[in-house]
């Protein structure tokens, strides 16, 4: 136990200083994506990724295949590097493995997957079809998705971790009424990363999720940072506060991801989308000043939410 909370102290205080906040700008660093650093290992992750749910389900060719190809290109120029996909996604496994060789740009991505299915040689078998799909030899980061028959899988995947076919091991979900069986994992299984939903409108995490990510030293890897797509929505015709611009933005979507990144637990925030100027501005709300604590409350407050 005294390991455990060592870690999660060191977590906490290594999130704390990852990135510089709205008390201490420096203008010097906003064309440079924040980074924050995986508790278990310390290699450093850039805060915006890209999730590949509906937007990379598409045919390997024609026009949304090539806008796909930006997309990509897009993130990596931008300094990011997570691109989070699943088999429960249709073709983007294939798609995005498709797209990294073609650009030659697999040594620039974090790739991380899903085992998404019940048992233990259909897990087996769905893991090496990824490998196969995302023309991969090692999967940078393996999650139980949704926690479907997750008792089953840890082990599987601490052993493909032992071997060196993935080198994280997660678990995920998608809505807090999942997070007392999120908890239990958190709390009895040795994790690297959770990737959970969190945004300035569904904030559940911030009760129990999140403190205890950092006291267990696990990294946070946020979907649903636009409160799954209806949180813009209703944002649309509402004009943009005053004060975003004392913190870089321009727009609702990147005000939404910096209130998400900002927080000390998450390590990096994965909108989805098959756009590459959406993907450009996205990855802005990496960079630059970060709302301190009193901005965070600020945003809750005069955004009502």
């Amino acid at each position: 136990m005294l390991g455990i909370a060592t870690r999660g102290a060191a977590a906490v205080a290594l999130a704390r200083h990852a990135v510089p906040t709205f008390a201490q700008h420096d203008a010097s660093r906003d064309v440079t994506m924040h980074r924050k650093p995986i508790p278990s290992s310390g290699e450093p992750l850039p805060v915006i990724g890209c999730g590949t749910w509906q937007g990379f389900d598409v045919a390997p060719t024609g026009a949304e295949y090539e806008r796909l190809r930006q997309v990509l290109l897009a993130l990596f120029d931008a300094g990011g590097s997570v691109v989070d996909s699943s088999p429960m996604y249709g073709r983007a496994e294939d798609v995005a493995g498709r797209l990294l060789e073609q650009t030659r740009t697999r040594d620039r991505a974090f790739v991380a997957t899903k085992v998404w299915t019940s048992g233990r040689e259909a897990g087996l078998r769905q893991m090496e079809e990824s490998l196969l799909l995302l023309r991969a030899k090692t999967i940078d980061l393996m999650q139980v998705h949704n926690l479907v028959d997750w008792r089953t899988h840890l082990p599987v995947l601490r052993k493909w971790k032992e071997n060196g076919r993935i080198r994280y091991v997660g678990v995920t979900h998608y809505t807090s009424s999942a997070y007392p069986q999120l908890e239990q994992v958190l709390r009895s299984e040795p994790l690297d990363f959770v990737q959970l939903n969190y945004s300035i409108d569904e904030r559940t995490a911030d009760e129990r999720i999140l403190p205890l990510a950092a006291e267990r030293g696990v990294a946070v890897l946020v979907n649903r940072p636009f409160g799954g797509g209806g949180l813009l929505r209703s944002l649309r015709d509402r004009p943009l506060p005053s004060w975003a611009s004392e913190i870089g933005c321009d727009s609702w979507a990147q005000l939404l991801l910096k209130f998400v990144v900002s927080h000390p637990a998450v390590t990096c925030a994965i909108p989805g989308t098959g756009n590459p100027d959406h993907m450009r501005a996205n990855a802005q709300a990496g960079m630059g000043v970060m709302p301190d604590e009193a901005m965070r409350r600020r945003m809750i407050a005069e955004a009502r939410f």
